[in-house]
Parts: C-alpha cells; sequence; structure tokens
C-alpha cells in the first residue's frame, strides 16, 4: 500500500489541553498516554491507523483566566514538554499550539452565528464553573461560547473520532449539533462539509488525589510528572487511606482505600493481592502499603522524566515540534475551510 493510500485510510483524531501547568498523573491516565497508544497503533500492513492531531488550548486558557495571564506562556511550554516527555512524537503526531491555527477562531465565529443560545446555557459546566469559580468574572461572551470554540477545534479538522472517556462522552454531543445544523443550513448534495465527529472512548481509569477527592489543581491534590522521587514518596505518605483503620492492628477494606485506587493503575497483579492480603489481615501498615505505590509510580515516570529533561536542555527541539505542527495543522484547516466559505457564500470565486 502506498504511503499516500495508507494516510487517505487513516481516521482522523483530535485532542488537546489547556495549558494549566505542568501536567499531573491525573492527566496523563486520563488521556495523554491514551493519545500516545493511538498514535502507536498501526494497522497489518504497518499503516498508522489514526492521523493524530493533539494542541494545546491556550485560547481555551483564557475564557476562565483572561484577568491573569503572567504564567500563560510558561504554561504552555511545560505542558508542551509534557507531551513529548510522555512520548507523543512529532513523527507520528500533529502536535500544535492551538492559536497558532487562526482557521479556529474563523470557524468558531461562524458557527457562533447559527448556534442557538439555548444550546450553550444549557451545558451542564456553564452553570458549574459558574458556581465553582465564584471569584472570578466569568458572565461574559467568551466563557458562554466555550462549546463553540471546542466545536471549532474539533470540526475544522473534519475530525473522525474524538477520544475521551465514558464520563466525557457527553461533552462531544454539541460539536456534533452544531455539526448537523451547519450541513443543514449550508450542506451540499455531494458531501457533509463538517462531518460529524464520533467518540472513540479510551480508558479513564479512577485516579484520586492525595485529599482522596479527584486528583485536580485546584484541589493541590496532584502528583506532577514531573515530581522529584522524593516528593512523589512525600505526597504519598500523607495520602488518606481507609477511615476505619486508624490503629496498625486494624484489619482495613482495600475497596474504600484511595491509595489502593492507585495501586489498581500502577501496581502488578502481584503486588495487589499482597496488598490486599496485608491490609484485609492488618499484616501490612499504610506506610508499607503506600512505600509500594510509591516504587510503582516512581518506575512508570522515570521514563518520561528522563525524556523531559533531554527537553528542558533542548528547547529548540520543542520550538521546531510546535512550529512544523503548526504548518501541517493550518494546511489542514485551510482545507476545511475553503469549503465552509464557499458553503457559506464567502468565497469570491
Amino acid at each position: 500500500m502506498s504511503e499516500e493510500t495508507s494516510q487517505a485510510a487513516a481516521k482522523r483524531v483530535l485532542s488537546g489541553m489547556r495549558p494549566t501547568g505542568k501536567l499531573h498523573l491525573g492527566n496523563y491516565m486520563g488521556a495523554l498516554k491514551n493519545w500516545v497508544a493511538l498514535q502507536n497503533e498501526t494497522n497489518a500492513d504497518g499503516s498508522p491507523k489514526y492521523e493524530c492531531y493533539f494542541f494545546i488550548a491556550d485560547w481555551h486558557a483564557l475564557t476562565t483566566d483572561y484577568a491573569d495571564t503572567g504564567a500563560l506562556r510558561q504554561n504552555v511550554r511545560e505542558v508542551a514538554l509534557d507531551f513529548l516527555a510522555a512520548g507523543l512524537d512529532s513523527k507520528r503526531s500533529t502536535i500544535f499550539l492551538q492559536s497558532e491555527v487562526p482557521a479556529h477562531a474563523e470557524l468558531a465565529m461562524l458557527l457562533g452565528m447559527i448556534t442557538p443560545l439555548s444550546w450553550l446555557e444549557r451545558v451542564p459546566t456553564y452553570k458549574d464553573q459558574q458556581e465553582q469559580l465564584k471569584e472570578k468574572d466569568l458572565a461574559t461572551y467568551g466563557f458562554l461560547g466555550y462549546p463553540v470554540m471546542m466545536s471549532a477545534d474539533i470540526l475544522v479538522y473534519q475530525t473522525d473520532f474524538v477520544p475521551v472517556g465514558l464520563d466525557q462522552a457527553a461533552h462531544v454531543e454539541i460539536t456534533r449539533e452544531i455539526a448537523r445544523r451547519f450541513n443543514h443550513i449550508y450542506g451540499v448534495e455531494e458531501h457533509e462539509v463538517l462531518p460529524e465527529p464520533k467518540v472513540l472512548l479510551t480508558p479513564s481509569p479512577k485516579l484520586p488525589g492525595t485529599d482522596g477527592r479527584k486528583m485536580s489543581k485546584s484541589y493541590g491534590n496532584t502528583i506532577l510528572l514531573s515530581d522529584p522521587e522524593p516528593e512523589i514518596r512525600a505526597k504519598l505518605k500523607t495520602m488518606v487511606t481507609d477511615p476505619a483503620r486508624v490503629r496498625r492492628t486494624d484489619v482495613g477494606n482495600p475497596d474504600v482505600c484511595p491509595v489502593f485506587d492507585l495501586h489498581k493503575v500502577f501496581s502488578t497483579g502481584e503486588t495487589q493481592q499482597t496488598v490486599r492480603a496485608g491490609c484485609t489481615t492488618a499484616g501490612i501498615g499504610c506506610i508499607q502499603c503506600k512505600g509500594w505505590l510509591a516504587d510503582a509510580v516512581v518506575a512508570e515516570l522515570a521514563p518520561i522524566q528522563e525524556k523531559r529533561r533531554h527537553f528542558e536542555s533542548h528547547p529548540e527541539e520543542v520550538d521546531a515540534v510546535l512550529d512544523a505542527g503548526a504548518v501541517r495543522a493550518n494546511a489542514r484547516a485551510e482545507a476545511t475551510m475553503r469549503q465552509v466559505r464557499a458553503a457559506v457564500g464567502l468565497a469570491r470565486r
């Protein structure tokens, strides 16, 4: 099979992350590790199964943090480093910065023209985030229109699949609705201008933070991909466990212990069996259990941190990846926009 035919057969995948600084284990296990697996997946003939686009959503960062952008540039750099350290490869994926592809904004503006206000107001995260972030003024056009920008991000590449965990699958639905409405209003007979993307379900294990709640920077309970080993061990030592296990001699229940939730993600089956047996008989203490977990987490992150150190020492390589990604992303997005402009009636010829 020729390279051109292989490329045509590959299904296009797109996803992105907001630049909030260094990524943590929740970002890695919930998305980034899956992205690396997708870019590396091949067909029987060795051709890539997916044509992958992964971006840093710096415009999206402004929807909630528009008033404080002092750290934005550095945050973009930190996310780019973690992308590459985790295994995203510019030879297999297009890795780019959202704001360096103006077509995202152009398509968002056009989609905004046809998106009913009621669709945006009913998005669950609209009111939820306003409640959670009461200290910020989120009564803005940009925040309300976040789903339109998200839809443009996806549709501008005529994306086949959006990789998400089961709990995020519903978020893609508004993109499908907007694409459907656009095609109904402007579609040509031969084909849909903006194909409706499908959800590509990927593993998204439960990953609690050190306080037992969902791992999140807003809770201050994260373990960063770049945390040095002593810091990882120190953080895990403070992690909450089965609340019923007060004394060393008390038996525990791994099924209600956040530490064991992490064991299920990072430790071997043998270690998990040993932990379960020791915990339910009080044969081991929580400190020993956390030490074994730390061993597993440190082993998982060691190669990632080694690659990160390389890219930290060679910033020109990071810039080259983002520059090349912007060129490829712009070319692909412009191909879509030529069709969009013609369909809307904006093309002069």
